[in-house]
């Protein structure tokens, strides 16, 4: 069996590897393992820091390296390869292409490091359909449903649900619904989507699905 190290920035995507995406690996004869981000705690770290875990990682014969981590949130002065020149691009598509190559090239272009940052953020995974919603959140634990529908039907697609500190996904997620707890609401949430459907509406992440199960 295959074995990929999927290093998760929070507790909140390592829930999410265990519940939706182990079952689909294994199927597929990999088997997936999901430390958290080291020195934080959950939460993103300074390059310097990713970069020495996934470096031990990868002193682990065999095995494939992976990241999950957000966009969002990431100070520029945490150095991440070719950070401030990535600014300049203006497709975030483009721009996170960009980044996550210059990590690949930082690690010597090791084929066994597949970098991948979540655009703009986890949670953004999770506006994928409001009956999904409706399945779990009582009416009455709604500040705003259809506040919700008009942002999941504002946007092309999950993945670009925008990059600020009041309209980040989370936030989002945290102003429209009562009580709404990350970790508990991520991983039920993403369940009951199914990965499917969330492959289907998730261009960036979905390719990065397609390139660990090539491996």
């Amino acid at each position: 069996m295959k074995r990929i190290i999927i290093i998760c920035e929070g507790q909140t995507e390592i829930e999410f590897c265990k519940d939706v995406l182990a079952q689909h690996f294994s199927n597929k004869n990999i088997f997936i393992q999901t430390p958290l981000i080291k020195k934080s705690g959950g939460g993103i770290v300074p390059w310097n820091n990713l970069k020495k875990q996934i470096e031990n990682h990868l002193n682990e014969p065999e095995v494939y390296v992976t990241t999950f981590i957000d966009y969002y949130g990431i100070p520029d002065n945490y150095n991440y390869p070719k950070w401030l020149q990535s600014n300049k691009i203006f497709d975030k598509n483009d721009r996170m292409s960009f980044l996550e190559n210059e990590m690949k090239l930082d690690l010597k272009n090791n084929i066994r490091f597949i970098p991948y940052i979540q655009l703009h953020e986890f949670e953004g995974l999770l506006f994928n359909n409001i009956d999904v919603f409706d399945q779990h959140i009582a009416s009455n634990e709604f500040n705003s449903r259809n506040d919700l529908v008009t942002i999941i039907n504002q946007y092309p697609n999950p993945e670009m649900i925008n990059n600020n500190r009041k309209t980040a996904p989370s936030k989002r997620l945290q102003n429209h619904i009562i009580g709404y707890n990350k970790i508990v609401y991520g991983s039920i949430l993403a369940e009951s989507i199914g990965l499917v459907k969330i492959r289907e509406k998730s261009p960036r992440f979905n390719k990065w699905i397609e390139t660990l199960e090539s491996i």
